[in-house]
C-alpha cells in the first residue's frame, strides 16, 4: 500500500524513513519526497511520526 501517491512511497519505505531517523515532516520530504507533492498523506506521517515520537507535533511552550 502507498503511504504517498504522488512519489509512490510505500508504507514500508516509509517506516524505514522514520526508523532511520526522520523526526519531522520535512526530514520524511528530503529522505524520500513524501509529503512534499498534493499534501494528502502528511497526516498519516504524522501519525507515524507521533508513533515514535508522542510529542510530535505539539507546541512546547517557554519556560515562565
Amino acid at each position: 500500500m502507498y503511504a504517498c501517491i504522488c512519489f509512490a512511497v510505500s508504507e514500508s519505505e516509509l517506516d524505514d524513513v522514520i526508523a532511520d531517523g526522520a523526526r519531522t515532516e520535512e526530514e520524511v520530504g528530503d529522505a524520500c519526497a513524501a509529503g512534499t507533492g498534493c499534501g494528502n498523506c502528511l497526516e498519516r506521517i504524522c501519525g507515524k511520526l507521533r508513533a515514535v515520537d508522542p510529542l510530535h507535533g505539539l507546541e512546547v511552550g517557554a519556560a515562565a
